[in-house]
């Protein structure tokens, strides 16, 4: 029986059998991001093109061999279509009068990431103030993320500080947080460790309270705030995940394919002595990207207790989505998840400007419901810093 490739996995291939490995694995990484496929020139796979036996692969990473491998056998396959159509990214945010948009940079044995901090006009350095640390996604950038998801507005009203650490394109082609690798899933090494190190400096440099810091973040930002909650927990009260993964959701390359079609499984459960980080997370529930399921995965690891109460309702933006808001609530009556699910929705932060990218501007704001919920979810007990 014969089976089609997905046109990513076909460039990949056709790529890789012209010893083209750097761009093999930029069209994987390409389709990761959700753009499609691009053809880059479609070569013969007859060997006399390539020098190489036919069937055969020349010397390639690891993660793309084993990913082609895992195709060859049907065990991965891509999401069919990719994110909604990006705007421009802004050349510049306009920040109100006694507001700043403070450019750093932090580094450690990891490596160096630069990130972007908003400071409100109200602030005041002997008032500690929430600090929230936003991830973005793919091929997004600080001032994109910040753009689309308008939470320096909403920083603004409400006096929060707001923490963008950008990723490089020479940690990722398309500069997507790497939450799929092992390494970028431990604390006190890879970018785990850098998130981690740049919101200290933030709250070692400013007045934070220590019992109000926040992580969240939009398809692999959210895979990677998931990463950051479950590595964390004595440094962030509460984590908002918008079409992203559960923390383990994939090890590798190959597993991230896996996990984005079809949903998370066998996922690790927090040690018994670990603090399990309360989650609010937002899903469409037309993401062809990542799969709904996902969004149930990082729920049930954050309401993995016994005795869960469920109270669900349905609500309509006016015209916009209808969507289900369902409260996963522990035998006290703290809400442990709040889970969004937006009803015709695809991949894009809910509530968004058009002024950024992978927005949908017909709701719900999941900008203002992160904040409600994380000021619900203050840290039982002073971080460390």
């Amino acid at each position: 029986m014969k089976h089609t490739l997905p046109d990513a996995l076909r460039a990949a291939t056709h790529l890789t059998l012209a010893g083209r490995l750097t761009d093999a694995t930029t069209a994987l990484q390409n389709r990761l991001a959700g753009q499609p496929a691009q053809d880059s020139g479609r070569a013969t796979l007859g060997r006399a093109s390539f020098g190489h036996a036919a069937g055969a692969l020349p010397e390639l990473p690891a993660t793309l061999r084993g990913l082609l491998g895992q195709v060859s056998h049907g065990a991965v396959a891509l999401p069919r279509s990719g994110l909604p159509h990006r705007s421009a990214a802004p050349s510049g945010l306009a920040v109100p009068e006694g507001a700043q948009f403070i450019t750093a940079t932090f580094a450690n044995d990891a490596g160096s990431r630069s990130y972007k901090l908003y400071v409100p006009s109200g602030y005041r350095a002997d008032t500690p103030v929430p600090l929230v640390v936003m991830l973005h996604g793919c091929t997004q950038s600080p001032d994109d993320f910040a753009a689309g998801t308008r939470m320096n507005a909403a920083a603004e009203a409400d006096t929060w500080l707001v923490v963008y650490p950008a990723q490089t394109s020479a940690a990722n082609v398309q500069k997507c947080w790497n939450w799929f690798n092992a390494a970028d899933q431990q604390r006190g090494a890879g970018e785990p460790s850098l998130i981690a190190g740049i919101t200290r400096a933030v709250m070692r440099d400013y007045a934070v309270d220590p019992r109000c810091v926040y992580v969240a973040g939009l398809s692999a930002g959210g895979a990677a705030a998931s990463v950051m909650g479950g590595t964390y927990p004595d440094l962030y009260a509460a984590i908002g995940v918008h079409s992203g993964l559960a923390c383990g959701a994939a090890r590798d390359m190959p597993s991230a394919f896996a996990a984005m079609q079809r949903g998370s499984e066998h996922l690790p459960r927090a040690a018994a002595d670990r603090r399990v980080v309360p989650s609010i997370v937002f899903h469409g529930d037309c993401d062809a990207t990542v799969n709904p399921r996902n969004g149930e995965a990082v729920v049930a690891q954050a309401a993995q207790a016994a005795g869960v109460r469920l109270r669900s309702e349905t609500g309509q933006v006016p015209g916009g989505h209808a969507y289900r808001r369902t409260l996963h609530s522990d035998a006290h009556g703290q809400t442990l998840a709040e889970h969004w699910e937006v009803v015709g929705a695809g991949h894009a932060w809910f509530g968004g400007s058009p002024a950024g990218s992978y927005t949908d501007p017909r709701g719900p704001d999941a900008t203002r419901e992160m904040l409600r919920f994380f000021l619900e979810h203050p840290q039982p007990t002073p971080a460390s810093r």
